[in-house]
């Protein structure tokens, strides 16, 4: 069990560090053709370890209740779950990198590390979710409601919030000091020799930030089809870590995806229903692959079937 976790580790770090390192190590601004074929490397990465899931799951590998064949399913469910509702993440970044003026070539950058810090506050967060779950049952309710919550915000979420109004970035600002201009892809410089951060630092906690109010949602609709802590943080990090290619991919293209968000809300709403009535409902794991995969589909092709709502007129 422990080396399973050890090994999952070490093969994300390998994923990083050649992203980071080998792949990617000049800055350049991701052409449209080049952010899909990294899309399709990324998916392809994360379906195929489904195989990895099946032999782990039969042999014995993880501890668990569950079947090779339901583990895959399962598997699948969370990353589709995870990969819906990173789409929602990816417009708001689009705001963020927009409000800050970060330079095209460097966003890449601030994605890497904002995914790396994800992989650690995610951990976090999914065992503690597990631990509540198997202890107190009634945190099952608890967030049935935060998911049915989630799915109103999703409706009515504005996106014309200043970034710089989040307390957690003025607490920053009077810990450190923030140049006015960005210094190459550095996060901190030396001036007259005191150490700044630079807006690209302070764009990238913006980023953490959102990941994990992001990941209040996403979390415990992942645990809403499991409480497998490995199914549950394998599919979850396998699918962030296709978000920068995604982002690269859908950054262009907001605008055809109006009505995305209201997928992104029935499926908050599908799980947690499906928390609310865990005691009476026991719906096969495929119903839940096919209803999420049905929802997210669903929002795409009408979005890009259907003319964009016309803007209301402004006073």
């Amino acid at each position: 069990m422990l080396l399973t976790w050890i090994g999952f580790f070490v093969f994300v770090a390998l994923l990083l560090f050649l992203d980071l390192f080998v792949l990617n190590k000049e800055d350049h601004v991701p052409r449209t053709r080049e952010a899909l074929l990294w899309t399709a490397m990324w998916t392809t990465i994360a379906l195929s370890f489904s195989g990895f899931i099946y032999l782990a799951y039969r042999n014995g590998w993880v501890e668990s209740d569950l079947g090779p064949k339901e583990a895959v399913i399962t598997y699948l469910t969370g990353y589709l779950v995870e990969l819906s509702l990173s789409m929602d993440n990816v417009f708001v970044i689009a705001v963020i990198f927009s409000y800050f003026k970060v330079p095209p070539k460097y966003q890449h950058r601030v994605l890497f590390w904002g995914i790396l810090g994800a992989v650690f506050f995610r951990l976090a967060m999914i065992l503690a979710g597990v631990y509540l779950l198997e202890q107190f049952d009634w945190m099952f309710y608890v967030f049935g409601l935060l998911l049915l919550y989630s799915a109103v915000q999703v409706l009515g979420q504005q996106e014309d919030n200043d970034p710089s109004d989040n307390p957690i970035i003025k607490f920053v600002k009077r810990l450190v000091p923030v140049t006015g201009d960005y210094h190459g892809h550095n996060f901190f410089v030396q001036i007259d020799g005191k150490r700044a951060a630079t807006p690209l630092f302070i764009t990238l906690v913006i980023v953490e930030i959102t990941d994990v109010v992001f990941a209040v949602d996403s979390i415990p609709a992942i645990l809403g089809i499991t409480t497998d802590s490995f199914l549950v943080f394998s599919s979850n990090i396998l699918a962030i870590l296709g978000l920068r290619s995604l982002y690269f991919v859908l950054s262009s293209m907001i605008d055809k995806f109006e009505y995305l968000k209201y997928s992104l809300a029935l499926i908050l709403v599908f799980v947690g229903v499906k928390m609310l009535l865990h005691e009476v409902w026991h719906p096969a794991d495929w119903v839940s692959l096919v209803v999420i995969f049905g929802l997210l589909a669903g929002g795409v092709l009408y979005s890009l079937t259907r003319p964009a709502p016309a803007a209301a007129p402004e006073d």
